[in-house]
């Protein structure tokens, strides 16, 4: 019993000094990305939500059905992938939520009012 409390504390200890090899890996989802400026700050349009969506990880943000999105910018389409752009909730009614930016399925939104032209291709991080 007591060799077993020591190995779990060894284990414990042996995982807090290597940190690097717990994380996650996750793929891409598109090599370039269509932007109005080089840092993709500004925003390209307003968007409305025409359905909800619930994140599928870190990278992505939830959005409710009639909820206003700024777009900052749009992925690439590439082969095999969905379509997606990288916004933030708008709005008083989403307060906890605004400043988050993240991405979302471009195929259920309508974009309400194109701000400026995205015609910066740029490579993803």
């Amino acid at each position: 019993m007591t060799q077993g409390v020591y190995l779990v504390g060894f284990l414990l200890c042996l995982r807090l000094m290597c940190p690097l090899g717990s994380g996650l890996f996750m793929d891409k989802l598109a090599s370039k990305k269509l932007c109005a400026d080089d840092d993709c700050v500004y925003t390209i349009s307003l968007a409305r939500a025409e359905e909800d969506y619930n994140a599928s990880d870190c990278r992505f943000i939830n959005i409710k059905k009639g909820q206003l999105i700024y777009v900052y910018s749009k992925l690439v389409k590439e082969k095999d992938s969905g379509e997606f752009w990288a916004g933030s909730v708008y709005g008083e009614q989403y307060e906890d939520h605004m400043g988050t930016v993240g991405y979302f399925p471009s195929s259920l939104v309508s974009e309400q009012h194109v701000y400026q032209e995205a015609n910066k291709t740029l490579p993803t991080t």
